[in-house]
């Protein structure tokens, strides 16, 4: 490319517009060995990396006993806020780690609101709540939350459990996380 008495070839655009741009961690995904999630966690939380790991409590039962465990919420899957440029042979040579889940061939961004999100969603408590008439939605409806942690985001109506809650399936997180709400936190979308 010619341009006033000056001659800019594409790698060197290219290697300006990375020098001029602004670097900042972002959110990234790692995809990690079967069961191996909470050593990964541990080990990237040792050499000081920022890592989302979501539990959720389960009951398991063995032959002997039952016992409550903290198991991930997605499984094979941390989140790390990291520079990718700076640190991305690191992580993948740590021990568990298989590689970044990528896009187009490229390690994944994850959206801030998606975090957020699943933040919200660990994070809720059970409330007493009345009822309210579903009469009008049907399995399988669009629906908006309009109330609770979650609210503003839209999922598909997948069951009507009793007169006061429902379960919702949550694909913005391309996980189909299936939520349980009380029914008046719902209306039809």
């Amino acid at each position: 490319m010619v341009n006033n008495g000056w001659c800019v070839t594409f790698a060197a655009l290219r290697k300006m517009n990375k020098i001029n741009k602004i670097v900042t961690a972002q959110w990234y995904l790692l995809y990690t060995k079967p069961r191996a999630e909470k050593k990964v966690a541990a080990e990237l939380g040792l050499k000081g990396y920022e890592l989302f790991l979501p539990l959720q409590r389960t009951l398991k039962q063995w032959s002997d006993r039952k016992k409550w465990v903290e198991e991930p919420l997605f499984k094979g899957y941390i989140f790390i806020n990291m520079l990718l440029e700076k640190n991305f042979y690191d992580i993948l040579n740590t021990n568990g780690v298989v590689k970044f889940v990528n896009f187009e061939r490229q390690p994944a961004v994850v959206d801030l609101r998606e975090m957020e999100l699943v933040k919200r969603l660990l994070g809720e408590v059970d409330i007493s709540f009345s009822t309210i008439e579903l009469n009008s939605l049907q399995l399988g409806d669009e629906v908006e939350i309009i109330a609770g942690p979650l609210i503003g985001h839209r999922g598909r109506l997948s069951n009507i459990q009793g007169s006061n809650k429902v379960i919702l399936t949550l694909s913005s997180i391309q996980q189909g996380l299936v939520v349980t709400l009380p029914a008046e936190f719902i209306r039809g979308g």
